[in-house]
Protein backbone atom coordinates (compact mmCIF):
# COMPACT_ATOMS: atom_id res chain seq x y z
CA UNK A 1 0.00 0.00 0.00
CA UNK A 2 0.74 3.26 -0.61
CA UNK A 3 1.39 6.39 1.81
CA UNK A 4 -1.34 7.97 3.01
CA UNK A 5 0.20 11.25 1.97
CA UNK A 6 1.41 9.49 -1.55
CA UNK A 7 -0.92 10.36 -4.50
CA UNK A 8 -2.01 7.51 -7.27
CA UNK A 9 1.04 7.23 -9.59
CA UNK A 10 -0.25 7.97 -12.80
CA UNK A 11 1.21 9.20 -16.17
CA UNK A 12 1.28 12.96 -16.10
CA UNK A 13 2.57 12.69 -12.33
CA UNK A 14 5.58 10.71 -13.17
CA UNK A 15 6.04 12.71 -16.26
CA UNK A 16 6.15 15.91 -13.94
CA UNK A 17 8.22 14.77 -11.43
CA UNK A 18 10.55 13.58 -13.75
CA UNK A 19 10.71 16.42 -15.75
CA UNK A 20 11.37 18.39 -12.55
CA UNK A 21 14.21 16.40 -11.75
CA UNK A 22 16.02 16.66 -15.25
CA UNK A 23 15.35 20.73 -15.09
CA UNK A 24 16.44 20.56 -11.19
CA UNK A 25 19.88 18.53 -12.54
CA UNK A 26 20.38 20.77 -15.32
CA UNK A 27 20.30 24.12 -12.97
CA UNK A 28 23.15 22.02 -10.82
CA UNK A 29 25.17 20.56 -13.68
CA UNK A 30 25.50 24.47 -14.67
CA UNK A 31 26.12 25.99 -11.52
CA UNK A 32 29.21 23.56 -11.32
CA UNK A 33 30.39 24.76 -15.06
CA UNK A 34 29.27 21.35 -16.19
CA UNK A 35 27.26 20.63 -19.57
CA UNK A 36 23.66 20.19 -18.34
CA UNK A 37 23.26 17.41 -21.01
CA UNK A 38 25.97 15.44 -19.95
CA UNK A 39 24.06 13.41 -17.49
CA UNK A 40 20.82 10.70 -18.18
CA UNK A 41 18.55 9.51 -15.65
CA UNK A 42 17.96 5.59 -15.17
CA UNK A 43 14.56 5.60 -13.71
CA UNK A 44 14.93 2.78 -10.58
CA UNK A 45 11.79 -0.08 -10.59
CA UNK A 46 12.97 -1.64 -7.62
CA UNK A 47 10.09 -2.80 -5.52
CA UNK A 48 7.50 -1.52 -7.91
CA UNK A 49 5.14 -3.58 -10.11
CA UNK A 50 4.65 -4.46 -13.85
CA UNK A 51 1.68 -1.50 -14.39
CA UNK A 52 4.23 0.56 -12.95
CA UNK A 53 6.38 0.29 -15.82
CA UNK A 54 3.62 0.50 -18.60
CA UNK A 55 2.33 3.79 -16.61
CA UNK A 56 6.14 5.02 -16.51
CA UNK A 57 6.46 4.07 -20.42
CA UNK A 58 3.42 5.93 -21.48
CA UNK A 59 5.09 8.90 -19.29
CA UNK A 60 7.66 8.78 -21.75
CA UNK A 61 10.23 7.42 -19.79
CA UNK A 62 12.81 4.77 -21.63
CA UNK A 63 15.79 3.81 -19.58
CA UNK A 64 14.92 1.79 -16.46
CA UNK A 65 17.44 0.47 -13.74
CA UNK A 66 16.62 -3.08 -12.10
CA UNK A 67 18.93 -3.93 -8.83
CA UNK A 68 17.56 -7.89 -8.92
CA UNK A 69 18.00 -9.85 -12.28
CA UNK A 70 14.75 -12.10 -11.53
CA UNK A 71 12.14 -8.74 -10.72
CA UNK A 72 13.88 -7.20 -14.12
CA UNK A 73 12.66 -10.40 -16.39
CA UNK A 74 9.14 -9.58 -16.38
CA UNK A 75 9.52 -5.59 -16.75
CA UNK A 76 11.55 -6.28 -19.30
CA UNK A 77 9.41 -8.45 -21.64
CA UNK A 78 6.82 -5.82 -21.18
CA UNK A 79 8.77 -3.08 -21.97
CA UNK A 80 11.48 -4.35 -24.04
CA UNK A 81 12.33 -1.59 -26.64
CA UNK A 82 13.57 0.16 -23.73
CA UNK A 83 17.01 0.75 -21.94
CA UNK A 84 17.36 -1.87 -18.98
CA UNK A 85 20.52 -1.37 -16.87
CA UNK A 86 21.10 -3.58 -14.06
CA UNK A 87 22.22 -0.93 -10.91
CA UNK A 88 22.44 -3.76 -7.84
CA UNK A 89 24.79 -6.39 -6.98
CA UNK A 90 25.28 -9.21 -9.31
CA UNK A 91 26.10 -12.70 -8.32
CA UNK A 92 28.14 -14.86 -11.09
CA UNK A 93 25.89 -17.84 -11.14
CA UNK A 94 23.19 -14.83 -12.74
CA UNK A 95 25.95 -13.66 -15.03
CA UNK A 96 24.25 -15.59 -17.94
CA UNK A 97 20.71 -14.13 -17.35
CA UNK A 98 22.12 -10.60 -16.75
CA UNK A 99 23.40 -10.82 -20.02
CA UNK A 100 20.61 -11.33 -22.06
CA UNK A 101 18.54 -9.47 -20.43
CA UNK A 102 20.60 -5.72 -19.42
CA UNK A 103 22.03 -3.20 -21.64
CA UNK A 104 24.28 -1.86 -18.88
CA UNK A 105 25.72 -3.45 -16.24
CA UNK A 106 27.11 -0.69 -13.63
CA UNK A 107 27.96 -3.40 -10.61
CA UNK A 108 31.03 -5.05 -11.55
CA UNK A 109 33.02 -5.58 -8.40
CA UNK A 110 35.27 -8.32 -9.32
CA UNK A 111 37.78 -9.46 -11.86
CA UNK A 112 36.35 -12.84 -11.66
CA UNK A 113 32.99 -11.24 -12.61
CA UNK A 114 34.37 -9.23 -15.18
CA UNK A 115 35.99 -12.14 -17.09
CA UNK A 116 32.89 -13.94 -16.51
CA UNK A 117 30.44 -11.52 -17.80
CA UNK A 118 32.84 -11.45 -21.25
CA UNK A 119 33.00 -15.27 -21.51
CA UNK A 120 29.23 -15.19 -21.27
CA UNK A 121 29.05 -11.99 -23.65
CA UNK A 122 30.80 -14.04 -26.06
CA UNK A 123 29.00 -17.20 -25.89
CA UNK A 124 26.08 -15.43 -26.06
CA UNK A 125 27.03 -12.75 -29.01
CA UNK A 126 26.15 -9.90 -26.98
CA UNK A 127 28.58 -6.45 -26.27
CA UNK A 128 26.99 -5.67 -23.06
CA UNK A 129 28.85 -2.32 -21.26
CA UNK A 130 29.67 -2.92 -18.23
CA UNK A 131 30.75 -0.76 -15.41
CA UNK A 132 33.27 -1.11 -12.84
CA UNK A 133 31.95 -0.58 -8.90
CA UNK A 134 34.72 1.23 -6.53
CA UNK A 135 33.91 1.03 -2.92
CA UNK A 136 35.42 4.61 -2.07
CA UNK A 137 34.53 4.85 1.92
CA UNK A 138 35.42 1.05 2.42
CA UNK A 139 31.78 0.36 3.88
CA UNK A 140 31.72 -3.21 4.39
CA UNK A 141 27.93 -2.94 3.34
CA UNK A 142 28.93 -2.04 -0.10
CA UNK A 143 30.01 -3.85 -2.62
CA UNK A 144 32.65 -3.41 -4.91
CA UNK A 145 36.51 -2.76 -5.58
CA UNK A 146 38.10 -1.61 -2.55
CA UNK A 147 39.99 1.49 -3.08
CA UNK A 148 43.33 1.05 -2.23
CA UNK A 149 43.50 -1.79 -4.66
CA UNK A 150 41.78 0.06 -7.60
CA UNK A 151 44.12 3.14 -6.95
CA UNK A 152 46.86 0.78 -6.01
CA UNK A 153 46.21 -1.11 -10.05
CA UNK A 154 46.40 2.58 -12.02
CA UNK A 155 50.19 2.71 -10.70
CA UNK A 156 51.12 -0.08 -12.58
CA UNK A 157 50.48 -2.96 -15.09
CA UNK A 158 48.40 -4.99 -12.77
CA UNK A 159 45.80 -7.84 -13.22
CA UNK A 160 42.93 -4.92 -13.84
CA UNK A 161 44.65 -3.65 -16.75
CA UNK A 162 45.39 -6.59 -18.19
CA UNK A 163 41.73 -7.76 -17.77
CA UNK A 164 40.71 -4.51 -19.35
CA UNK A 165 42.92 -5.56 -22.69
CA UNK A 166 41.68 -9.34 -22.13
CA UNK A 167 38.09 -8.31 -23.32
CA UNK A 168 36.57 -9.56 -26.42
CA UNK A 169 32.99 -9.23 -26.27
CA UNK A 170 32.13 -6.58 -22.59
CA UNK A 171 33.32 -3.30 -23.10
CA UNK A 172 33.95 -1.68 -20.00
CA UNK A 173 33.14 2.08 -20.13
CA UNK A 174 33.57 3.80 -16.33
CA UNK A 175 32.87 3.36 -13.21
CA UNK A 176 29.84 3.15 -10.46
CA UNK A 177 30.29 4.39 -6.85
CA UNK A 178 27.38 4.93 -4.11
CA UNK A 179 28.14 7.21 -1.38
CA UNK A 180 27.56 7.05 2.21
CA UNK A 181 23.58 7.34 3.00
CA UNK A 182 22.46 10.15 4.44
CA UNK A 183 25.95 11.77 4.02
CA UNK A 184 25.72 15.40 3.54
CA UNK A 185 26.50 17.45 0.25
CA UNK A 186 30.01 18.09 0.42
CA UNK A 187 30.82 14.28 1.89
CA UNK A 188 28.82 12.97 -0.81
CA UNK A 189 30.66 15.12 -3.58
CA UNK A 190 34.14 14.21 -1.88
CA UNK A 191 32.84 10.69 -2.55
CA UNK A 192 31.90 11.48 -6.56
CA UNK A 193 34.88 13.67 -6.68
CA UNK A 194 36.94 10.68 -5.81
CA UNK A 195 35.42 7.77 -7.95
CA UNK A 196 36.06 10.79 -11.07
CA UNK A 197 39.15 11.12 -10.17
CA UNK A 198 39.99 7.63 -10.84
CA UNK A 199 38.36 7.28 -13.79
CA UNK A 200 40.63 10.02 -15.49
CA UNK A 201 44.12 7.98 -13.59
CA UNK A 202 42.42 4.83 -15.63
CA UNK A 203 42.38 6.60 -18.83
CA UNK A 204 45.50 7.91 -18.53
CA UNK A 205 46.65 4.29 -17.31
CA UNK A 206 45.34 2.48 -20.33
CA UNK A 207 45.64 4.78 -22.98
CA UNK A 208 41.44 4.55 -23.45
CA UNK A 209 38.36 6.65 -23.12
CA UNK A 210 36.08 5.75 -20.45
CA UNK A 211 33.31 8.38 -20.42
CA UNK A 212 30.72 6.83 -17.89
CA UNK A 213 30.48 7.38 -14.67
CA UNK A 214 27.14 5.99 -12.71
CA UNK A 215 27.06 8.56 -9.46
CA UNK A 216 24.15 9.58 -7.25
CA UNK A 217 20.87 8.54 -6.27
CA UNK A 218 17.71 10.09 -4.89
CA UNK A 219 19.27 12.07 -1.64
CA UNK A 220 22.56 12.86 -3.55
CA UNK A 221 22.08 13.28 -7.30
CA UNK A 222 22.70 17.17 -7.30
CA UNK A 223 25.96 16.09 -5.43
CA UNK A 224 26.84 13.68 -8.15
CA UNK A 225 25.96 15.61 -11.08
CA UNK A 226 28.30 18.80 -9.82
CA UNK A 227 30.64 16.37 -9.72
CA UNK A 228 30.37 14.89 -13.24
CA UNK A 229 28.16 11.89 -12.92
CA UNK A 230 26.72 10.46 -16.66
CA UNK A 231 23.96 8.55 -15.39
CA UNK A 232 22.11 9.01 -12.51
CA UNK A 233 20.26 6.19 -10.63
CA UNK A 234 16.72 7.68 -9.09
CA UNK A 235 13.75 6.21 -8.10
CA UNK A 236 12.22 8.05 -5.37
CA UNK A 237 12.29 11.30 -6.76
CA UNK A 238 10.10 9.78 -10.05
CA UNK A 239 7.73 7.09 -8.25
CA UNK A 240 7.54 8.08 -4.77
CA UNK A 241 8.35 5.71 -1.92
CA UNK A 242 8.34 2.14 -2.67
CA UNK A 243 5.12 0.39 -2.03
CA UNK A 244 5.24 -1.72 1.32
Amino acid sequence: MLPVDEPPLDAALIGIRYQALVTRLRASAESADRDPDGFRVVAVTKGFDLSLIRVALDAGLSRFGENRVQEAIAKIQVASGAEWHLVGRLQGNKARPAIRAFAMIHSVDSLDLLQRLDRVAAEESRTPVLLLQVNITGALNQAGFPAGWFAAELRGRGPLLAALDGLHAARVEGLMTIAPFGAPPAEARAVFATLRGMRDTLQEASGRAFHELSMGMTADVDAAVAEGSTLVRVGTAIFGPRPV
